[in-house]
């Protein structure tokens, strides 16, 4: 495995670029690391053998090896939910990237893919995907107008001078029904 840059060059350029968390007792926020050298601590119920133990316990276990071995992985620092881990820290390093190609050939890690990366990620983090950008309809003066002749509509409804004018008793009502109207008049009504 021959590197192109030292995995100290390219962390401590990653401090440089990227920064420690202060909040996470001044951590890197990314670094790169071999999977074979990653242990962490967690709490289990079995020994190292698979023998199940009578209380659990806090055990220092390999962190990537059963899944990922021999390659490098970038990782980054993010906070750990305490409801649902066996973690027994409040923040961790969790995978960003494992340095392969597609049929798992081992690829060295440089610091121009490590920004591509975290670049992609921090982009993608700071926008939520897939959810289109909400634009208000009352900003559109057209809209406006619209929605105040249709509220005019709903409180006013169909209203005229002469609905106005029965309204407020200043019109003329025939109060008689059909049986007083004239047979000529009744004619022109049916």
């Amino acid at each position: 495995m021959e590197l192109a840059e030292s995995i100290e060059y390219i962390n401590k350029q990653l401090v440089s670029l990227y920064g420690n968390e202060p909040y996470a007792d001044d951590k890197p926020r990314f670094q790169v690391v071999f999977s074979d050298d990653q242990f962490e601590k967690r709490w289990t119920d079995r020994t190292k053998d698979g023998f199940e133990l009578l209380h659990p316990e806090v055990r220092l276990l390999p962190k990537y090896r059963h899944y990922i071995q021999g390659k490098y992985i970038l990782e980054r620092l993010v906070p750990i939910d305490q409801s649902n881990t066996d973690l027994t820290v409040l923040v961790g390093y969790e995978p960003c990237h494992v340095f392969m190609k597609a049929n798992e050939d081992y690829i060295p890690p440089r610091l121009d893919m490590c920004c591509v990366v975290i670049d992609r990620l921090l982009s993608l983090a700071g926008r939520k995907v897939g959810v289109r950008k909400y634009n208000d309809p009352a900003a559109d003066p057209e809209y406006k107008d619209k929605m105040i002749k249709q509220m005019e509509m709903e409180i006013f409804g169909n209203e005229t001078e002469t609905t106005d004018a029965l309204a407020y008793r200043e019109g003329v009502t025939n109060h008689a029904g059909p049986e007083h109207f004239s047979t000529q008049q009744k004619d022109s009504v049916e």
